[in-house]
């Protein structure tokens, strides 16, 4: 693949200025996509939750990270509106026939949450526990045809960390929007819980995940090392625990796939229908 129009990326920070992995992590996907495909691209973050900031409409491409606390308790605050105002004009110029080259828009974790919420397709909860670790997902038949998806095991394995989770569809909703649940976690029909759904196209141009696809082993295998975050981890979970996911980490065909095939296939779409558009 070969550009010659720089392609502008915005990634909305939803971390509240908390030190994380995930944002280093979607900078160097960028990165990584842009030498590998020799795409110049122009990378602007903006700091949602606490700076009220957003991107404008100047953008192609347009990343929403994780963050924490409660995708529940933000509601009706000052920058939940400014975001899903956001999300209106970028819906508006999407819906604009006379427009061709549309935006795209991917949503990680907590964004993910506050979109299912922000469309009505199905309800927000808090876990009965936080799910933290490496854990395999299950894609459902719309999930199988997804191109984001495309070279993916089923299941396949991605990192996940939550105390809240996106149950229920809205099937009405669903219909309504054109949208399509791609995957759930672990089916375990012997427990009568319901499966939370880790993924949703909401439409053409904007699709999400619970999980975390930008999460990379190296970083995630650091992380864990960290004593602080070892002693959190085994204190709460088992050793057993622990030493699972560092073993989960180091299998290239669980964290190392995910990582190389979501976003990459989802900027691979996104920069191959705008350069057809510039075509």
């Amino acid at each position: 693949m070969l550009s010659d129009k720089k392609i502008r990326v915005a990634v909305l920070d939803m971390n509240e200025k908390h030190p994380n992995q995930g944002m280093r992590c979607i900078r160097q996907i960028i990165k990584e996509y842009g030498e590998k495909n020799n795409i110049d691209i122009e990378q602007n973050e903006f700091e949602v939750r606490i700076e009220k900031q957003i991107p404008d409409l100047s953008y192609d491409i347009y990343i929403s990270s994780g963050g924490p606390g409660s995708p529940l308790e933000s509601e009706g605050s000052e920058w939940e509106n400014v975001y899903f105002n956001w999300l209106q004009q970028i819906e508006n110029w999407n819906n604009n026939p006379l427009v061709q080259n549309k935006k795209f828009v991917f949503f990680i974790c907590h964004s993910y949450q506050l979109a299912c919420r922000h469309y009505k397709v199905a309800k927000v909860a808090k876990r009965r526990s936080t799910a933290f670790g490496v854990f395999p997902i299950h894609l459902v038949r719309d999930g199988k045809n997804e191109p984001v998806f495309n070279g993916l095991n089923d299941p396949f394995y991605s990192v996940d960390s939550r105390d809240f989770q996106v149950i229920q569809p809205n099937q009405n909703r669903l219909r309504q929007l054109g949208a399509k649940i791609l995957c759930i976690e672990k089916d375990r029909p012997h427990i009568p819980l319901e499966r939370a759904i880790m993924s949703i196209r909401f439409n053409k141009y904007m699709i999400g995940t619970q999980f975390h696809p930008e999460a990379d082993a190296e970083g995630m295998t650091m992380y864990l090392h960290r004593e602080d975050k070892k002693q959190t981890v085994i204190n709460s979970y088992g050793e057993m625990k622990w030493k699972s996911m560092i073993e989960q980490l180091n299998d290239p065909d669980k964290i190392s796939w995910t990582y190389s095939h979501i976003l990459p296939n989802f900027l691979n779409i996104a920069i191959g229908e705008l350069q057809e558009v510039e075509a």
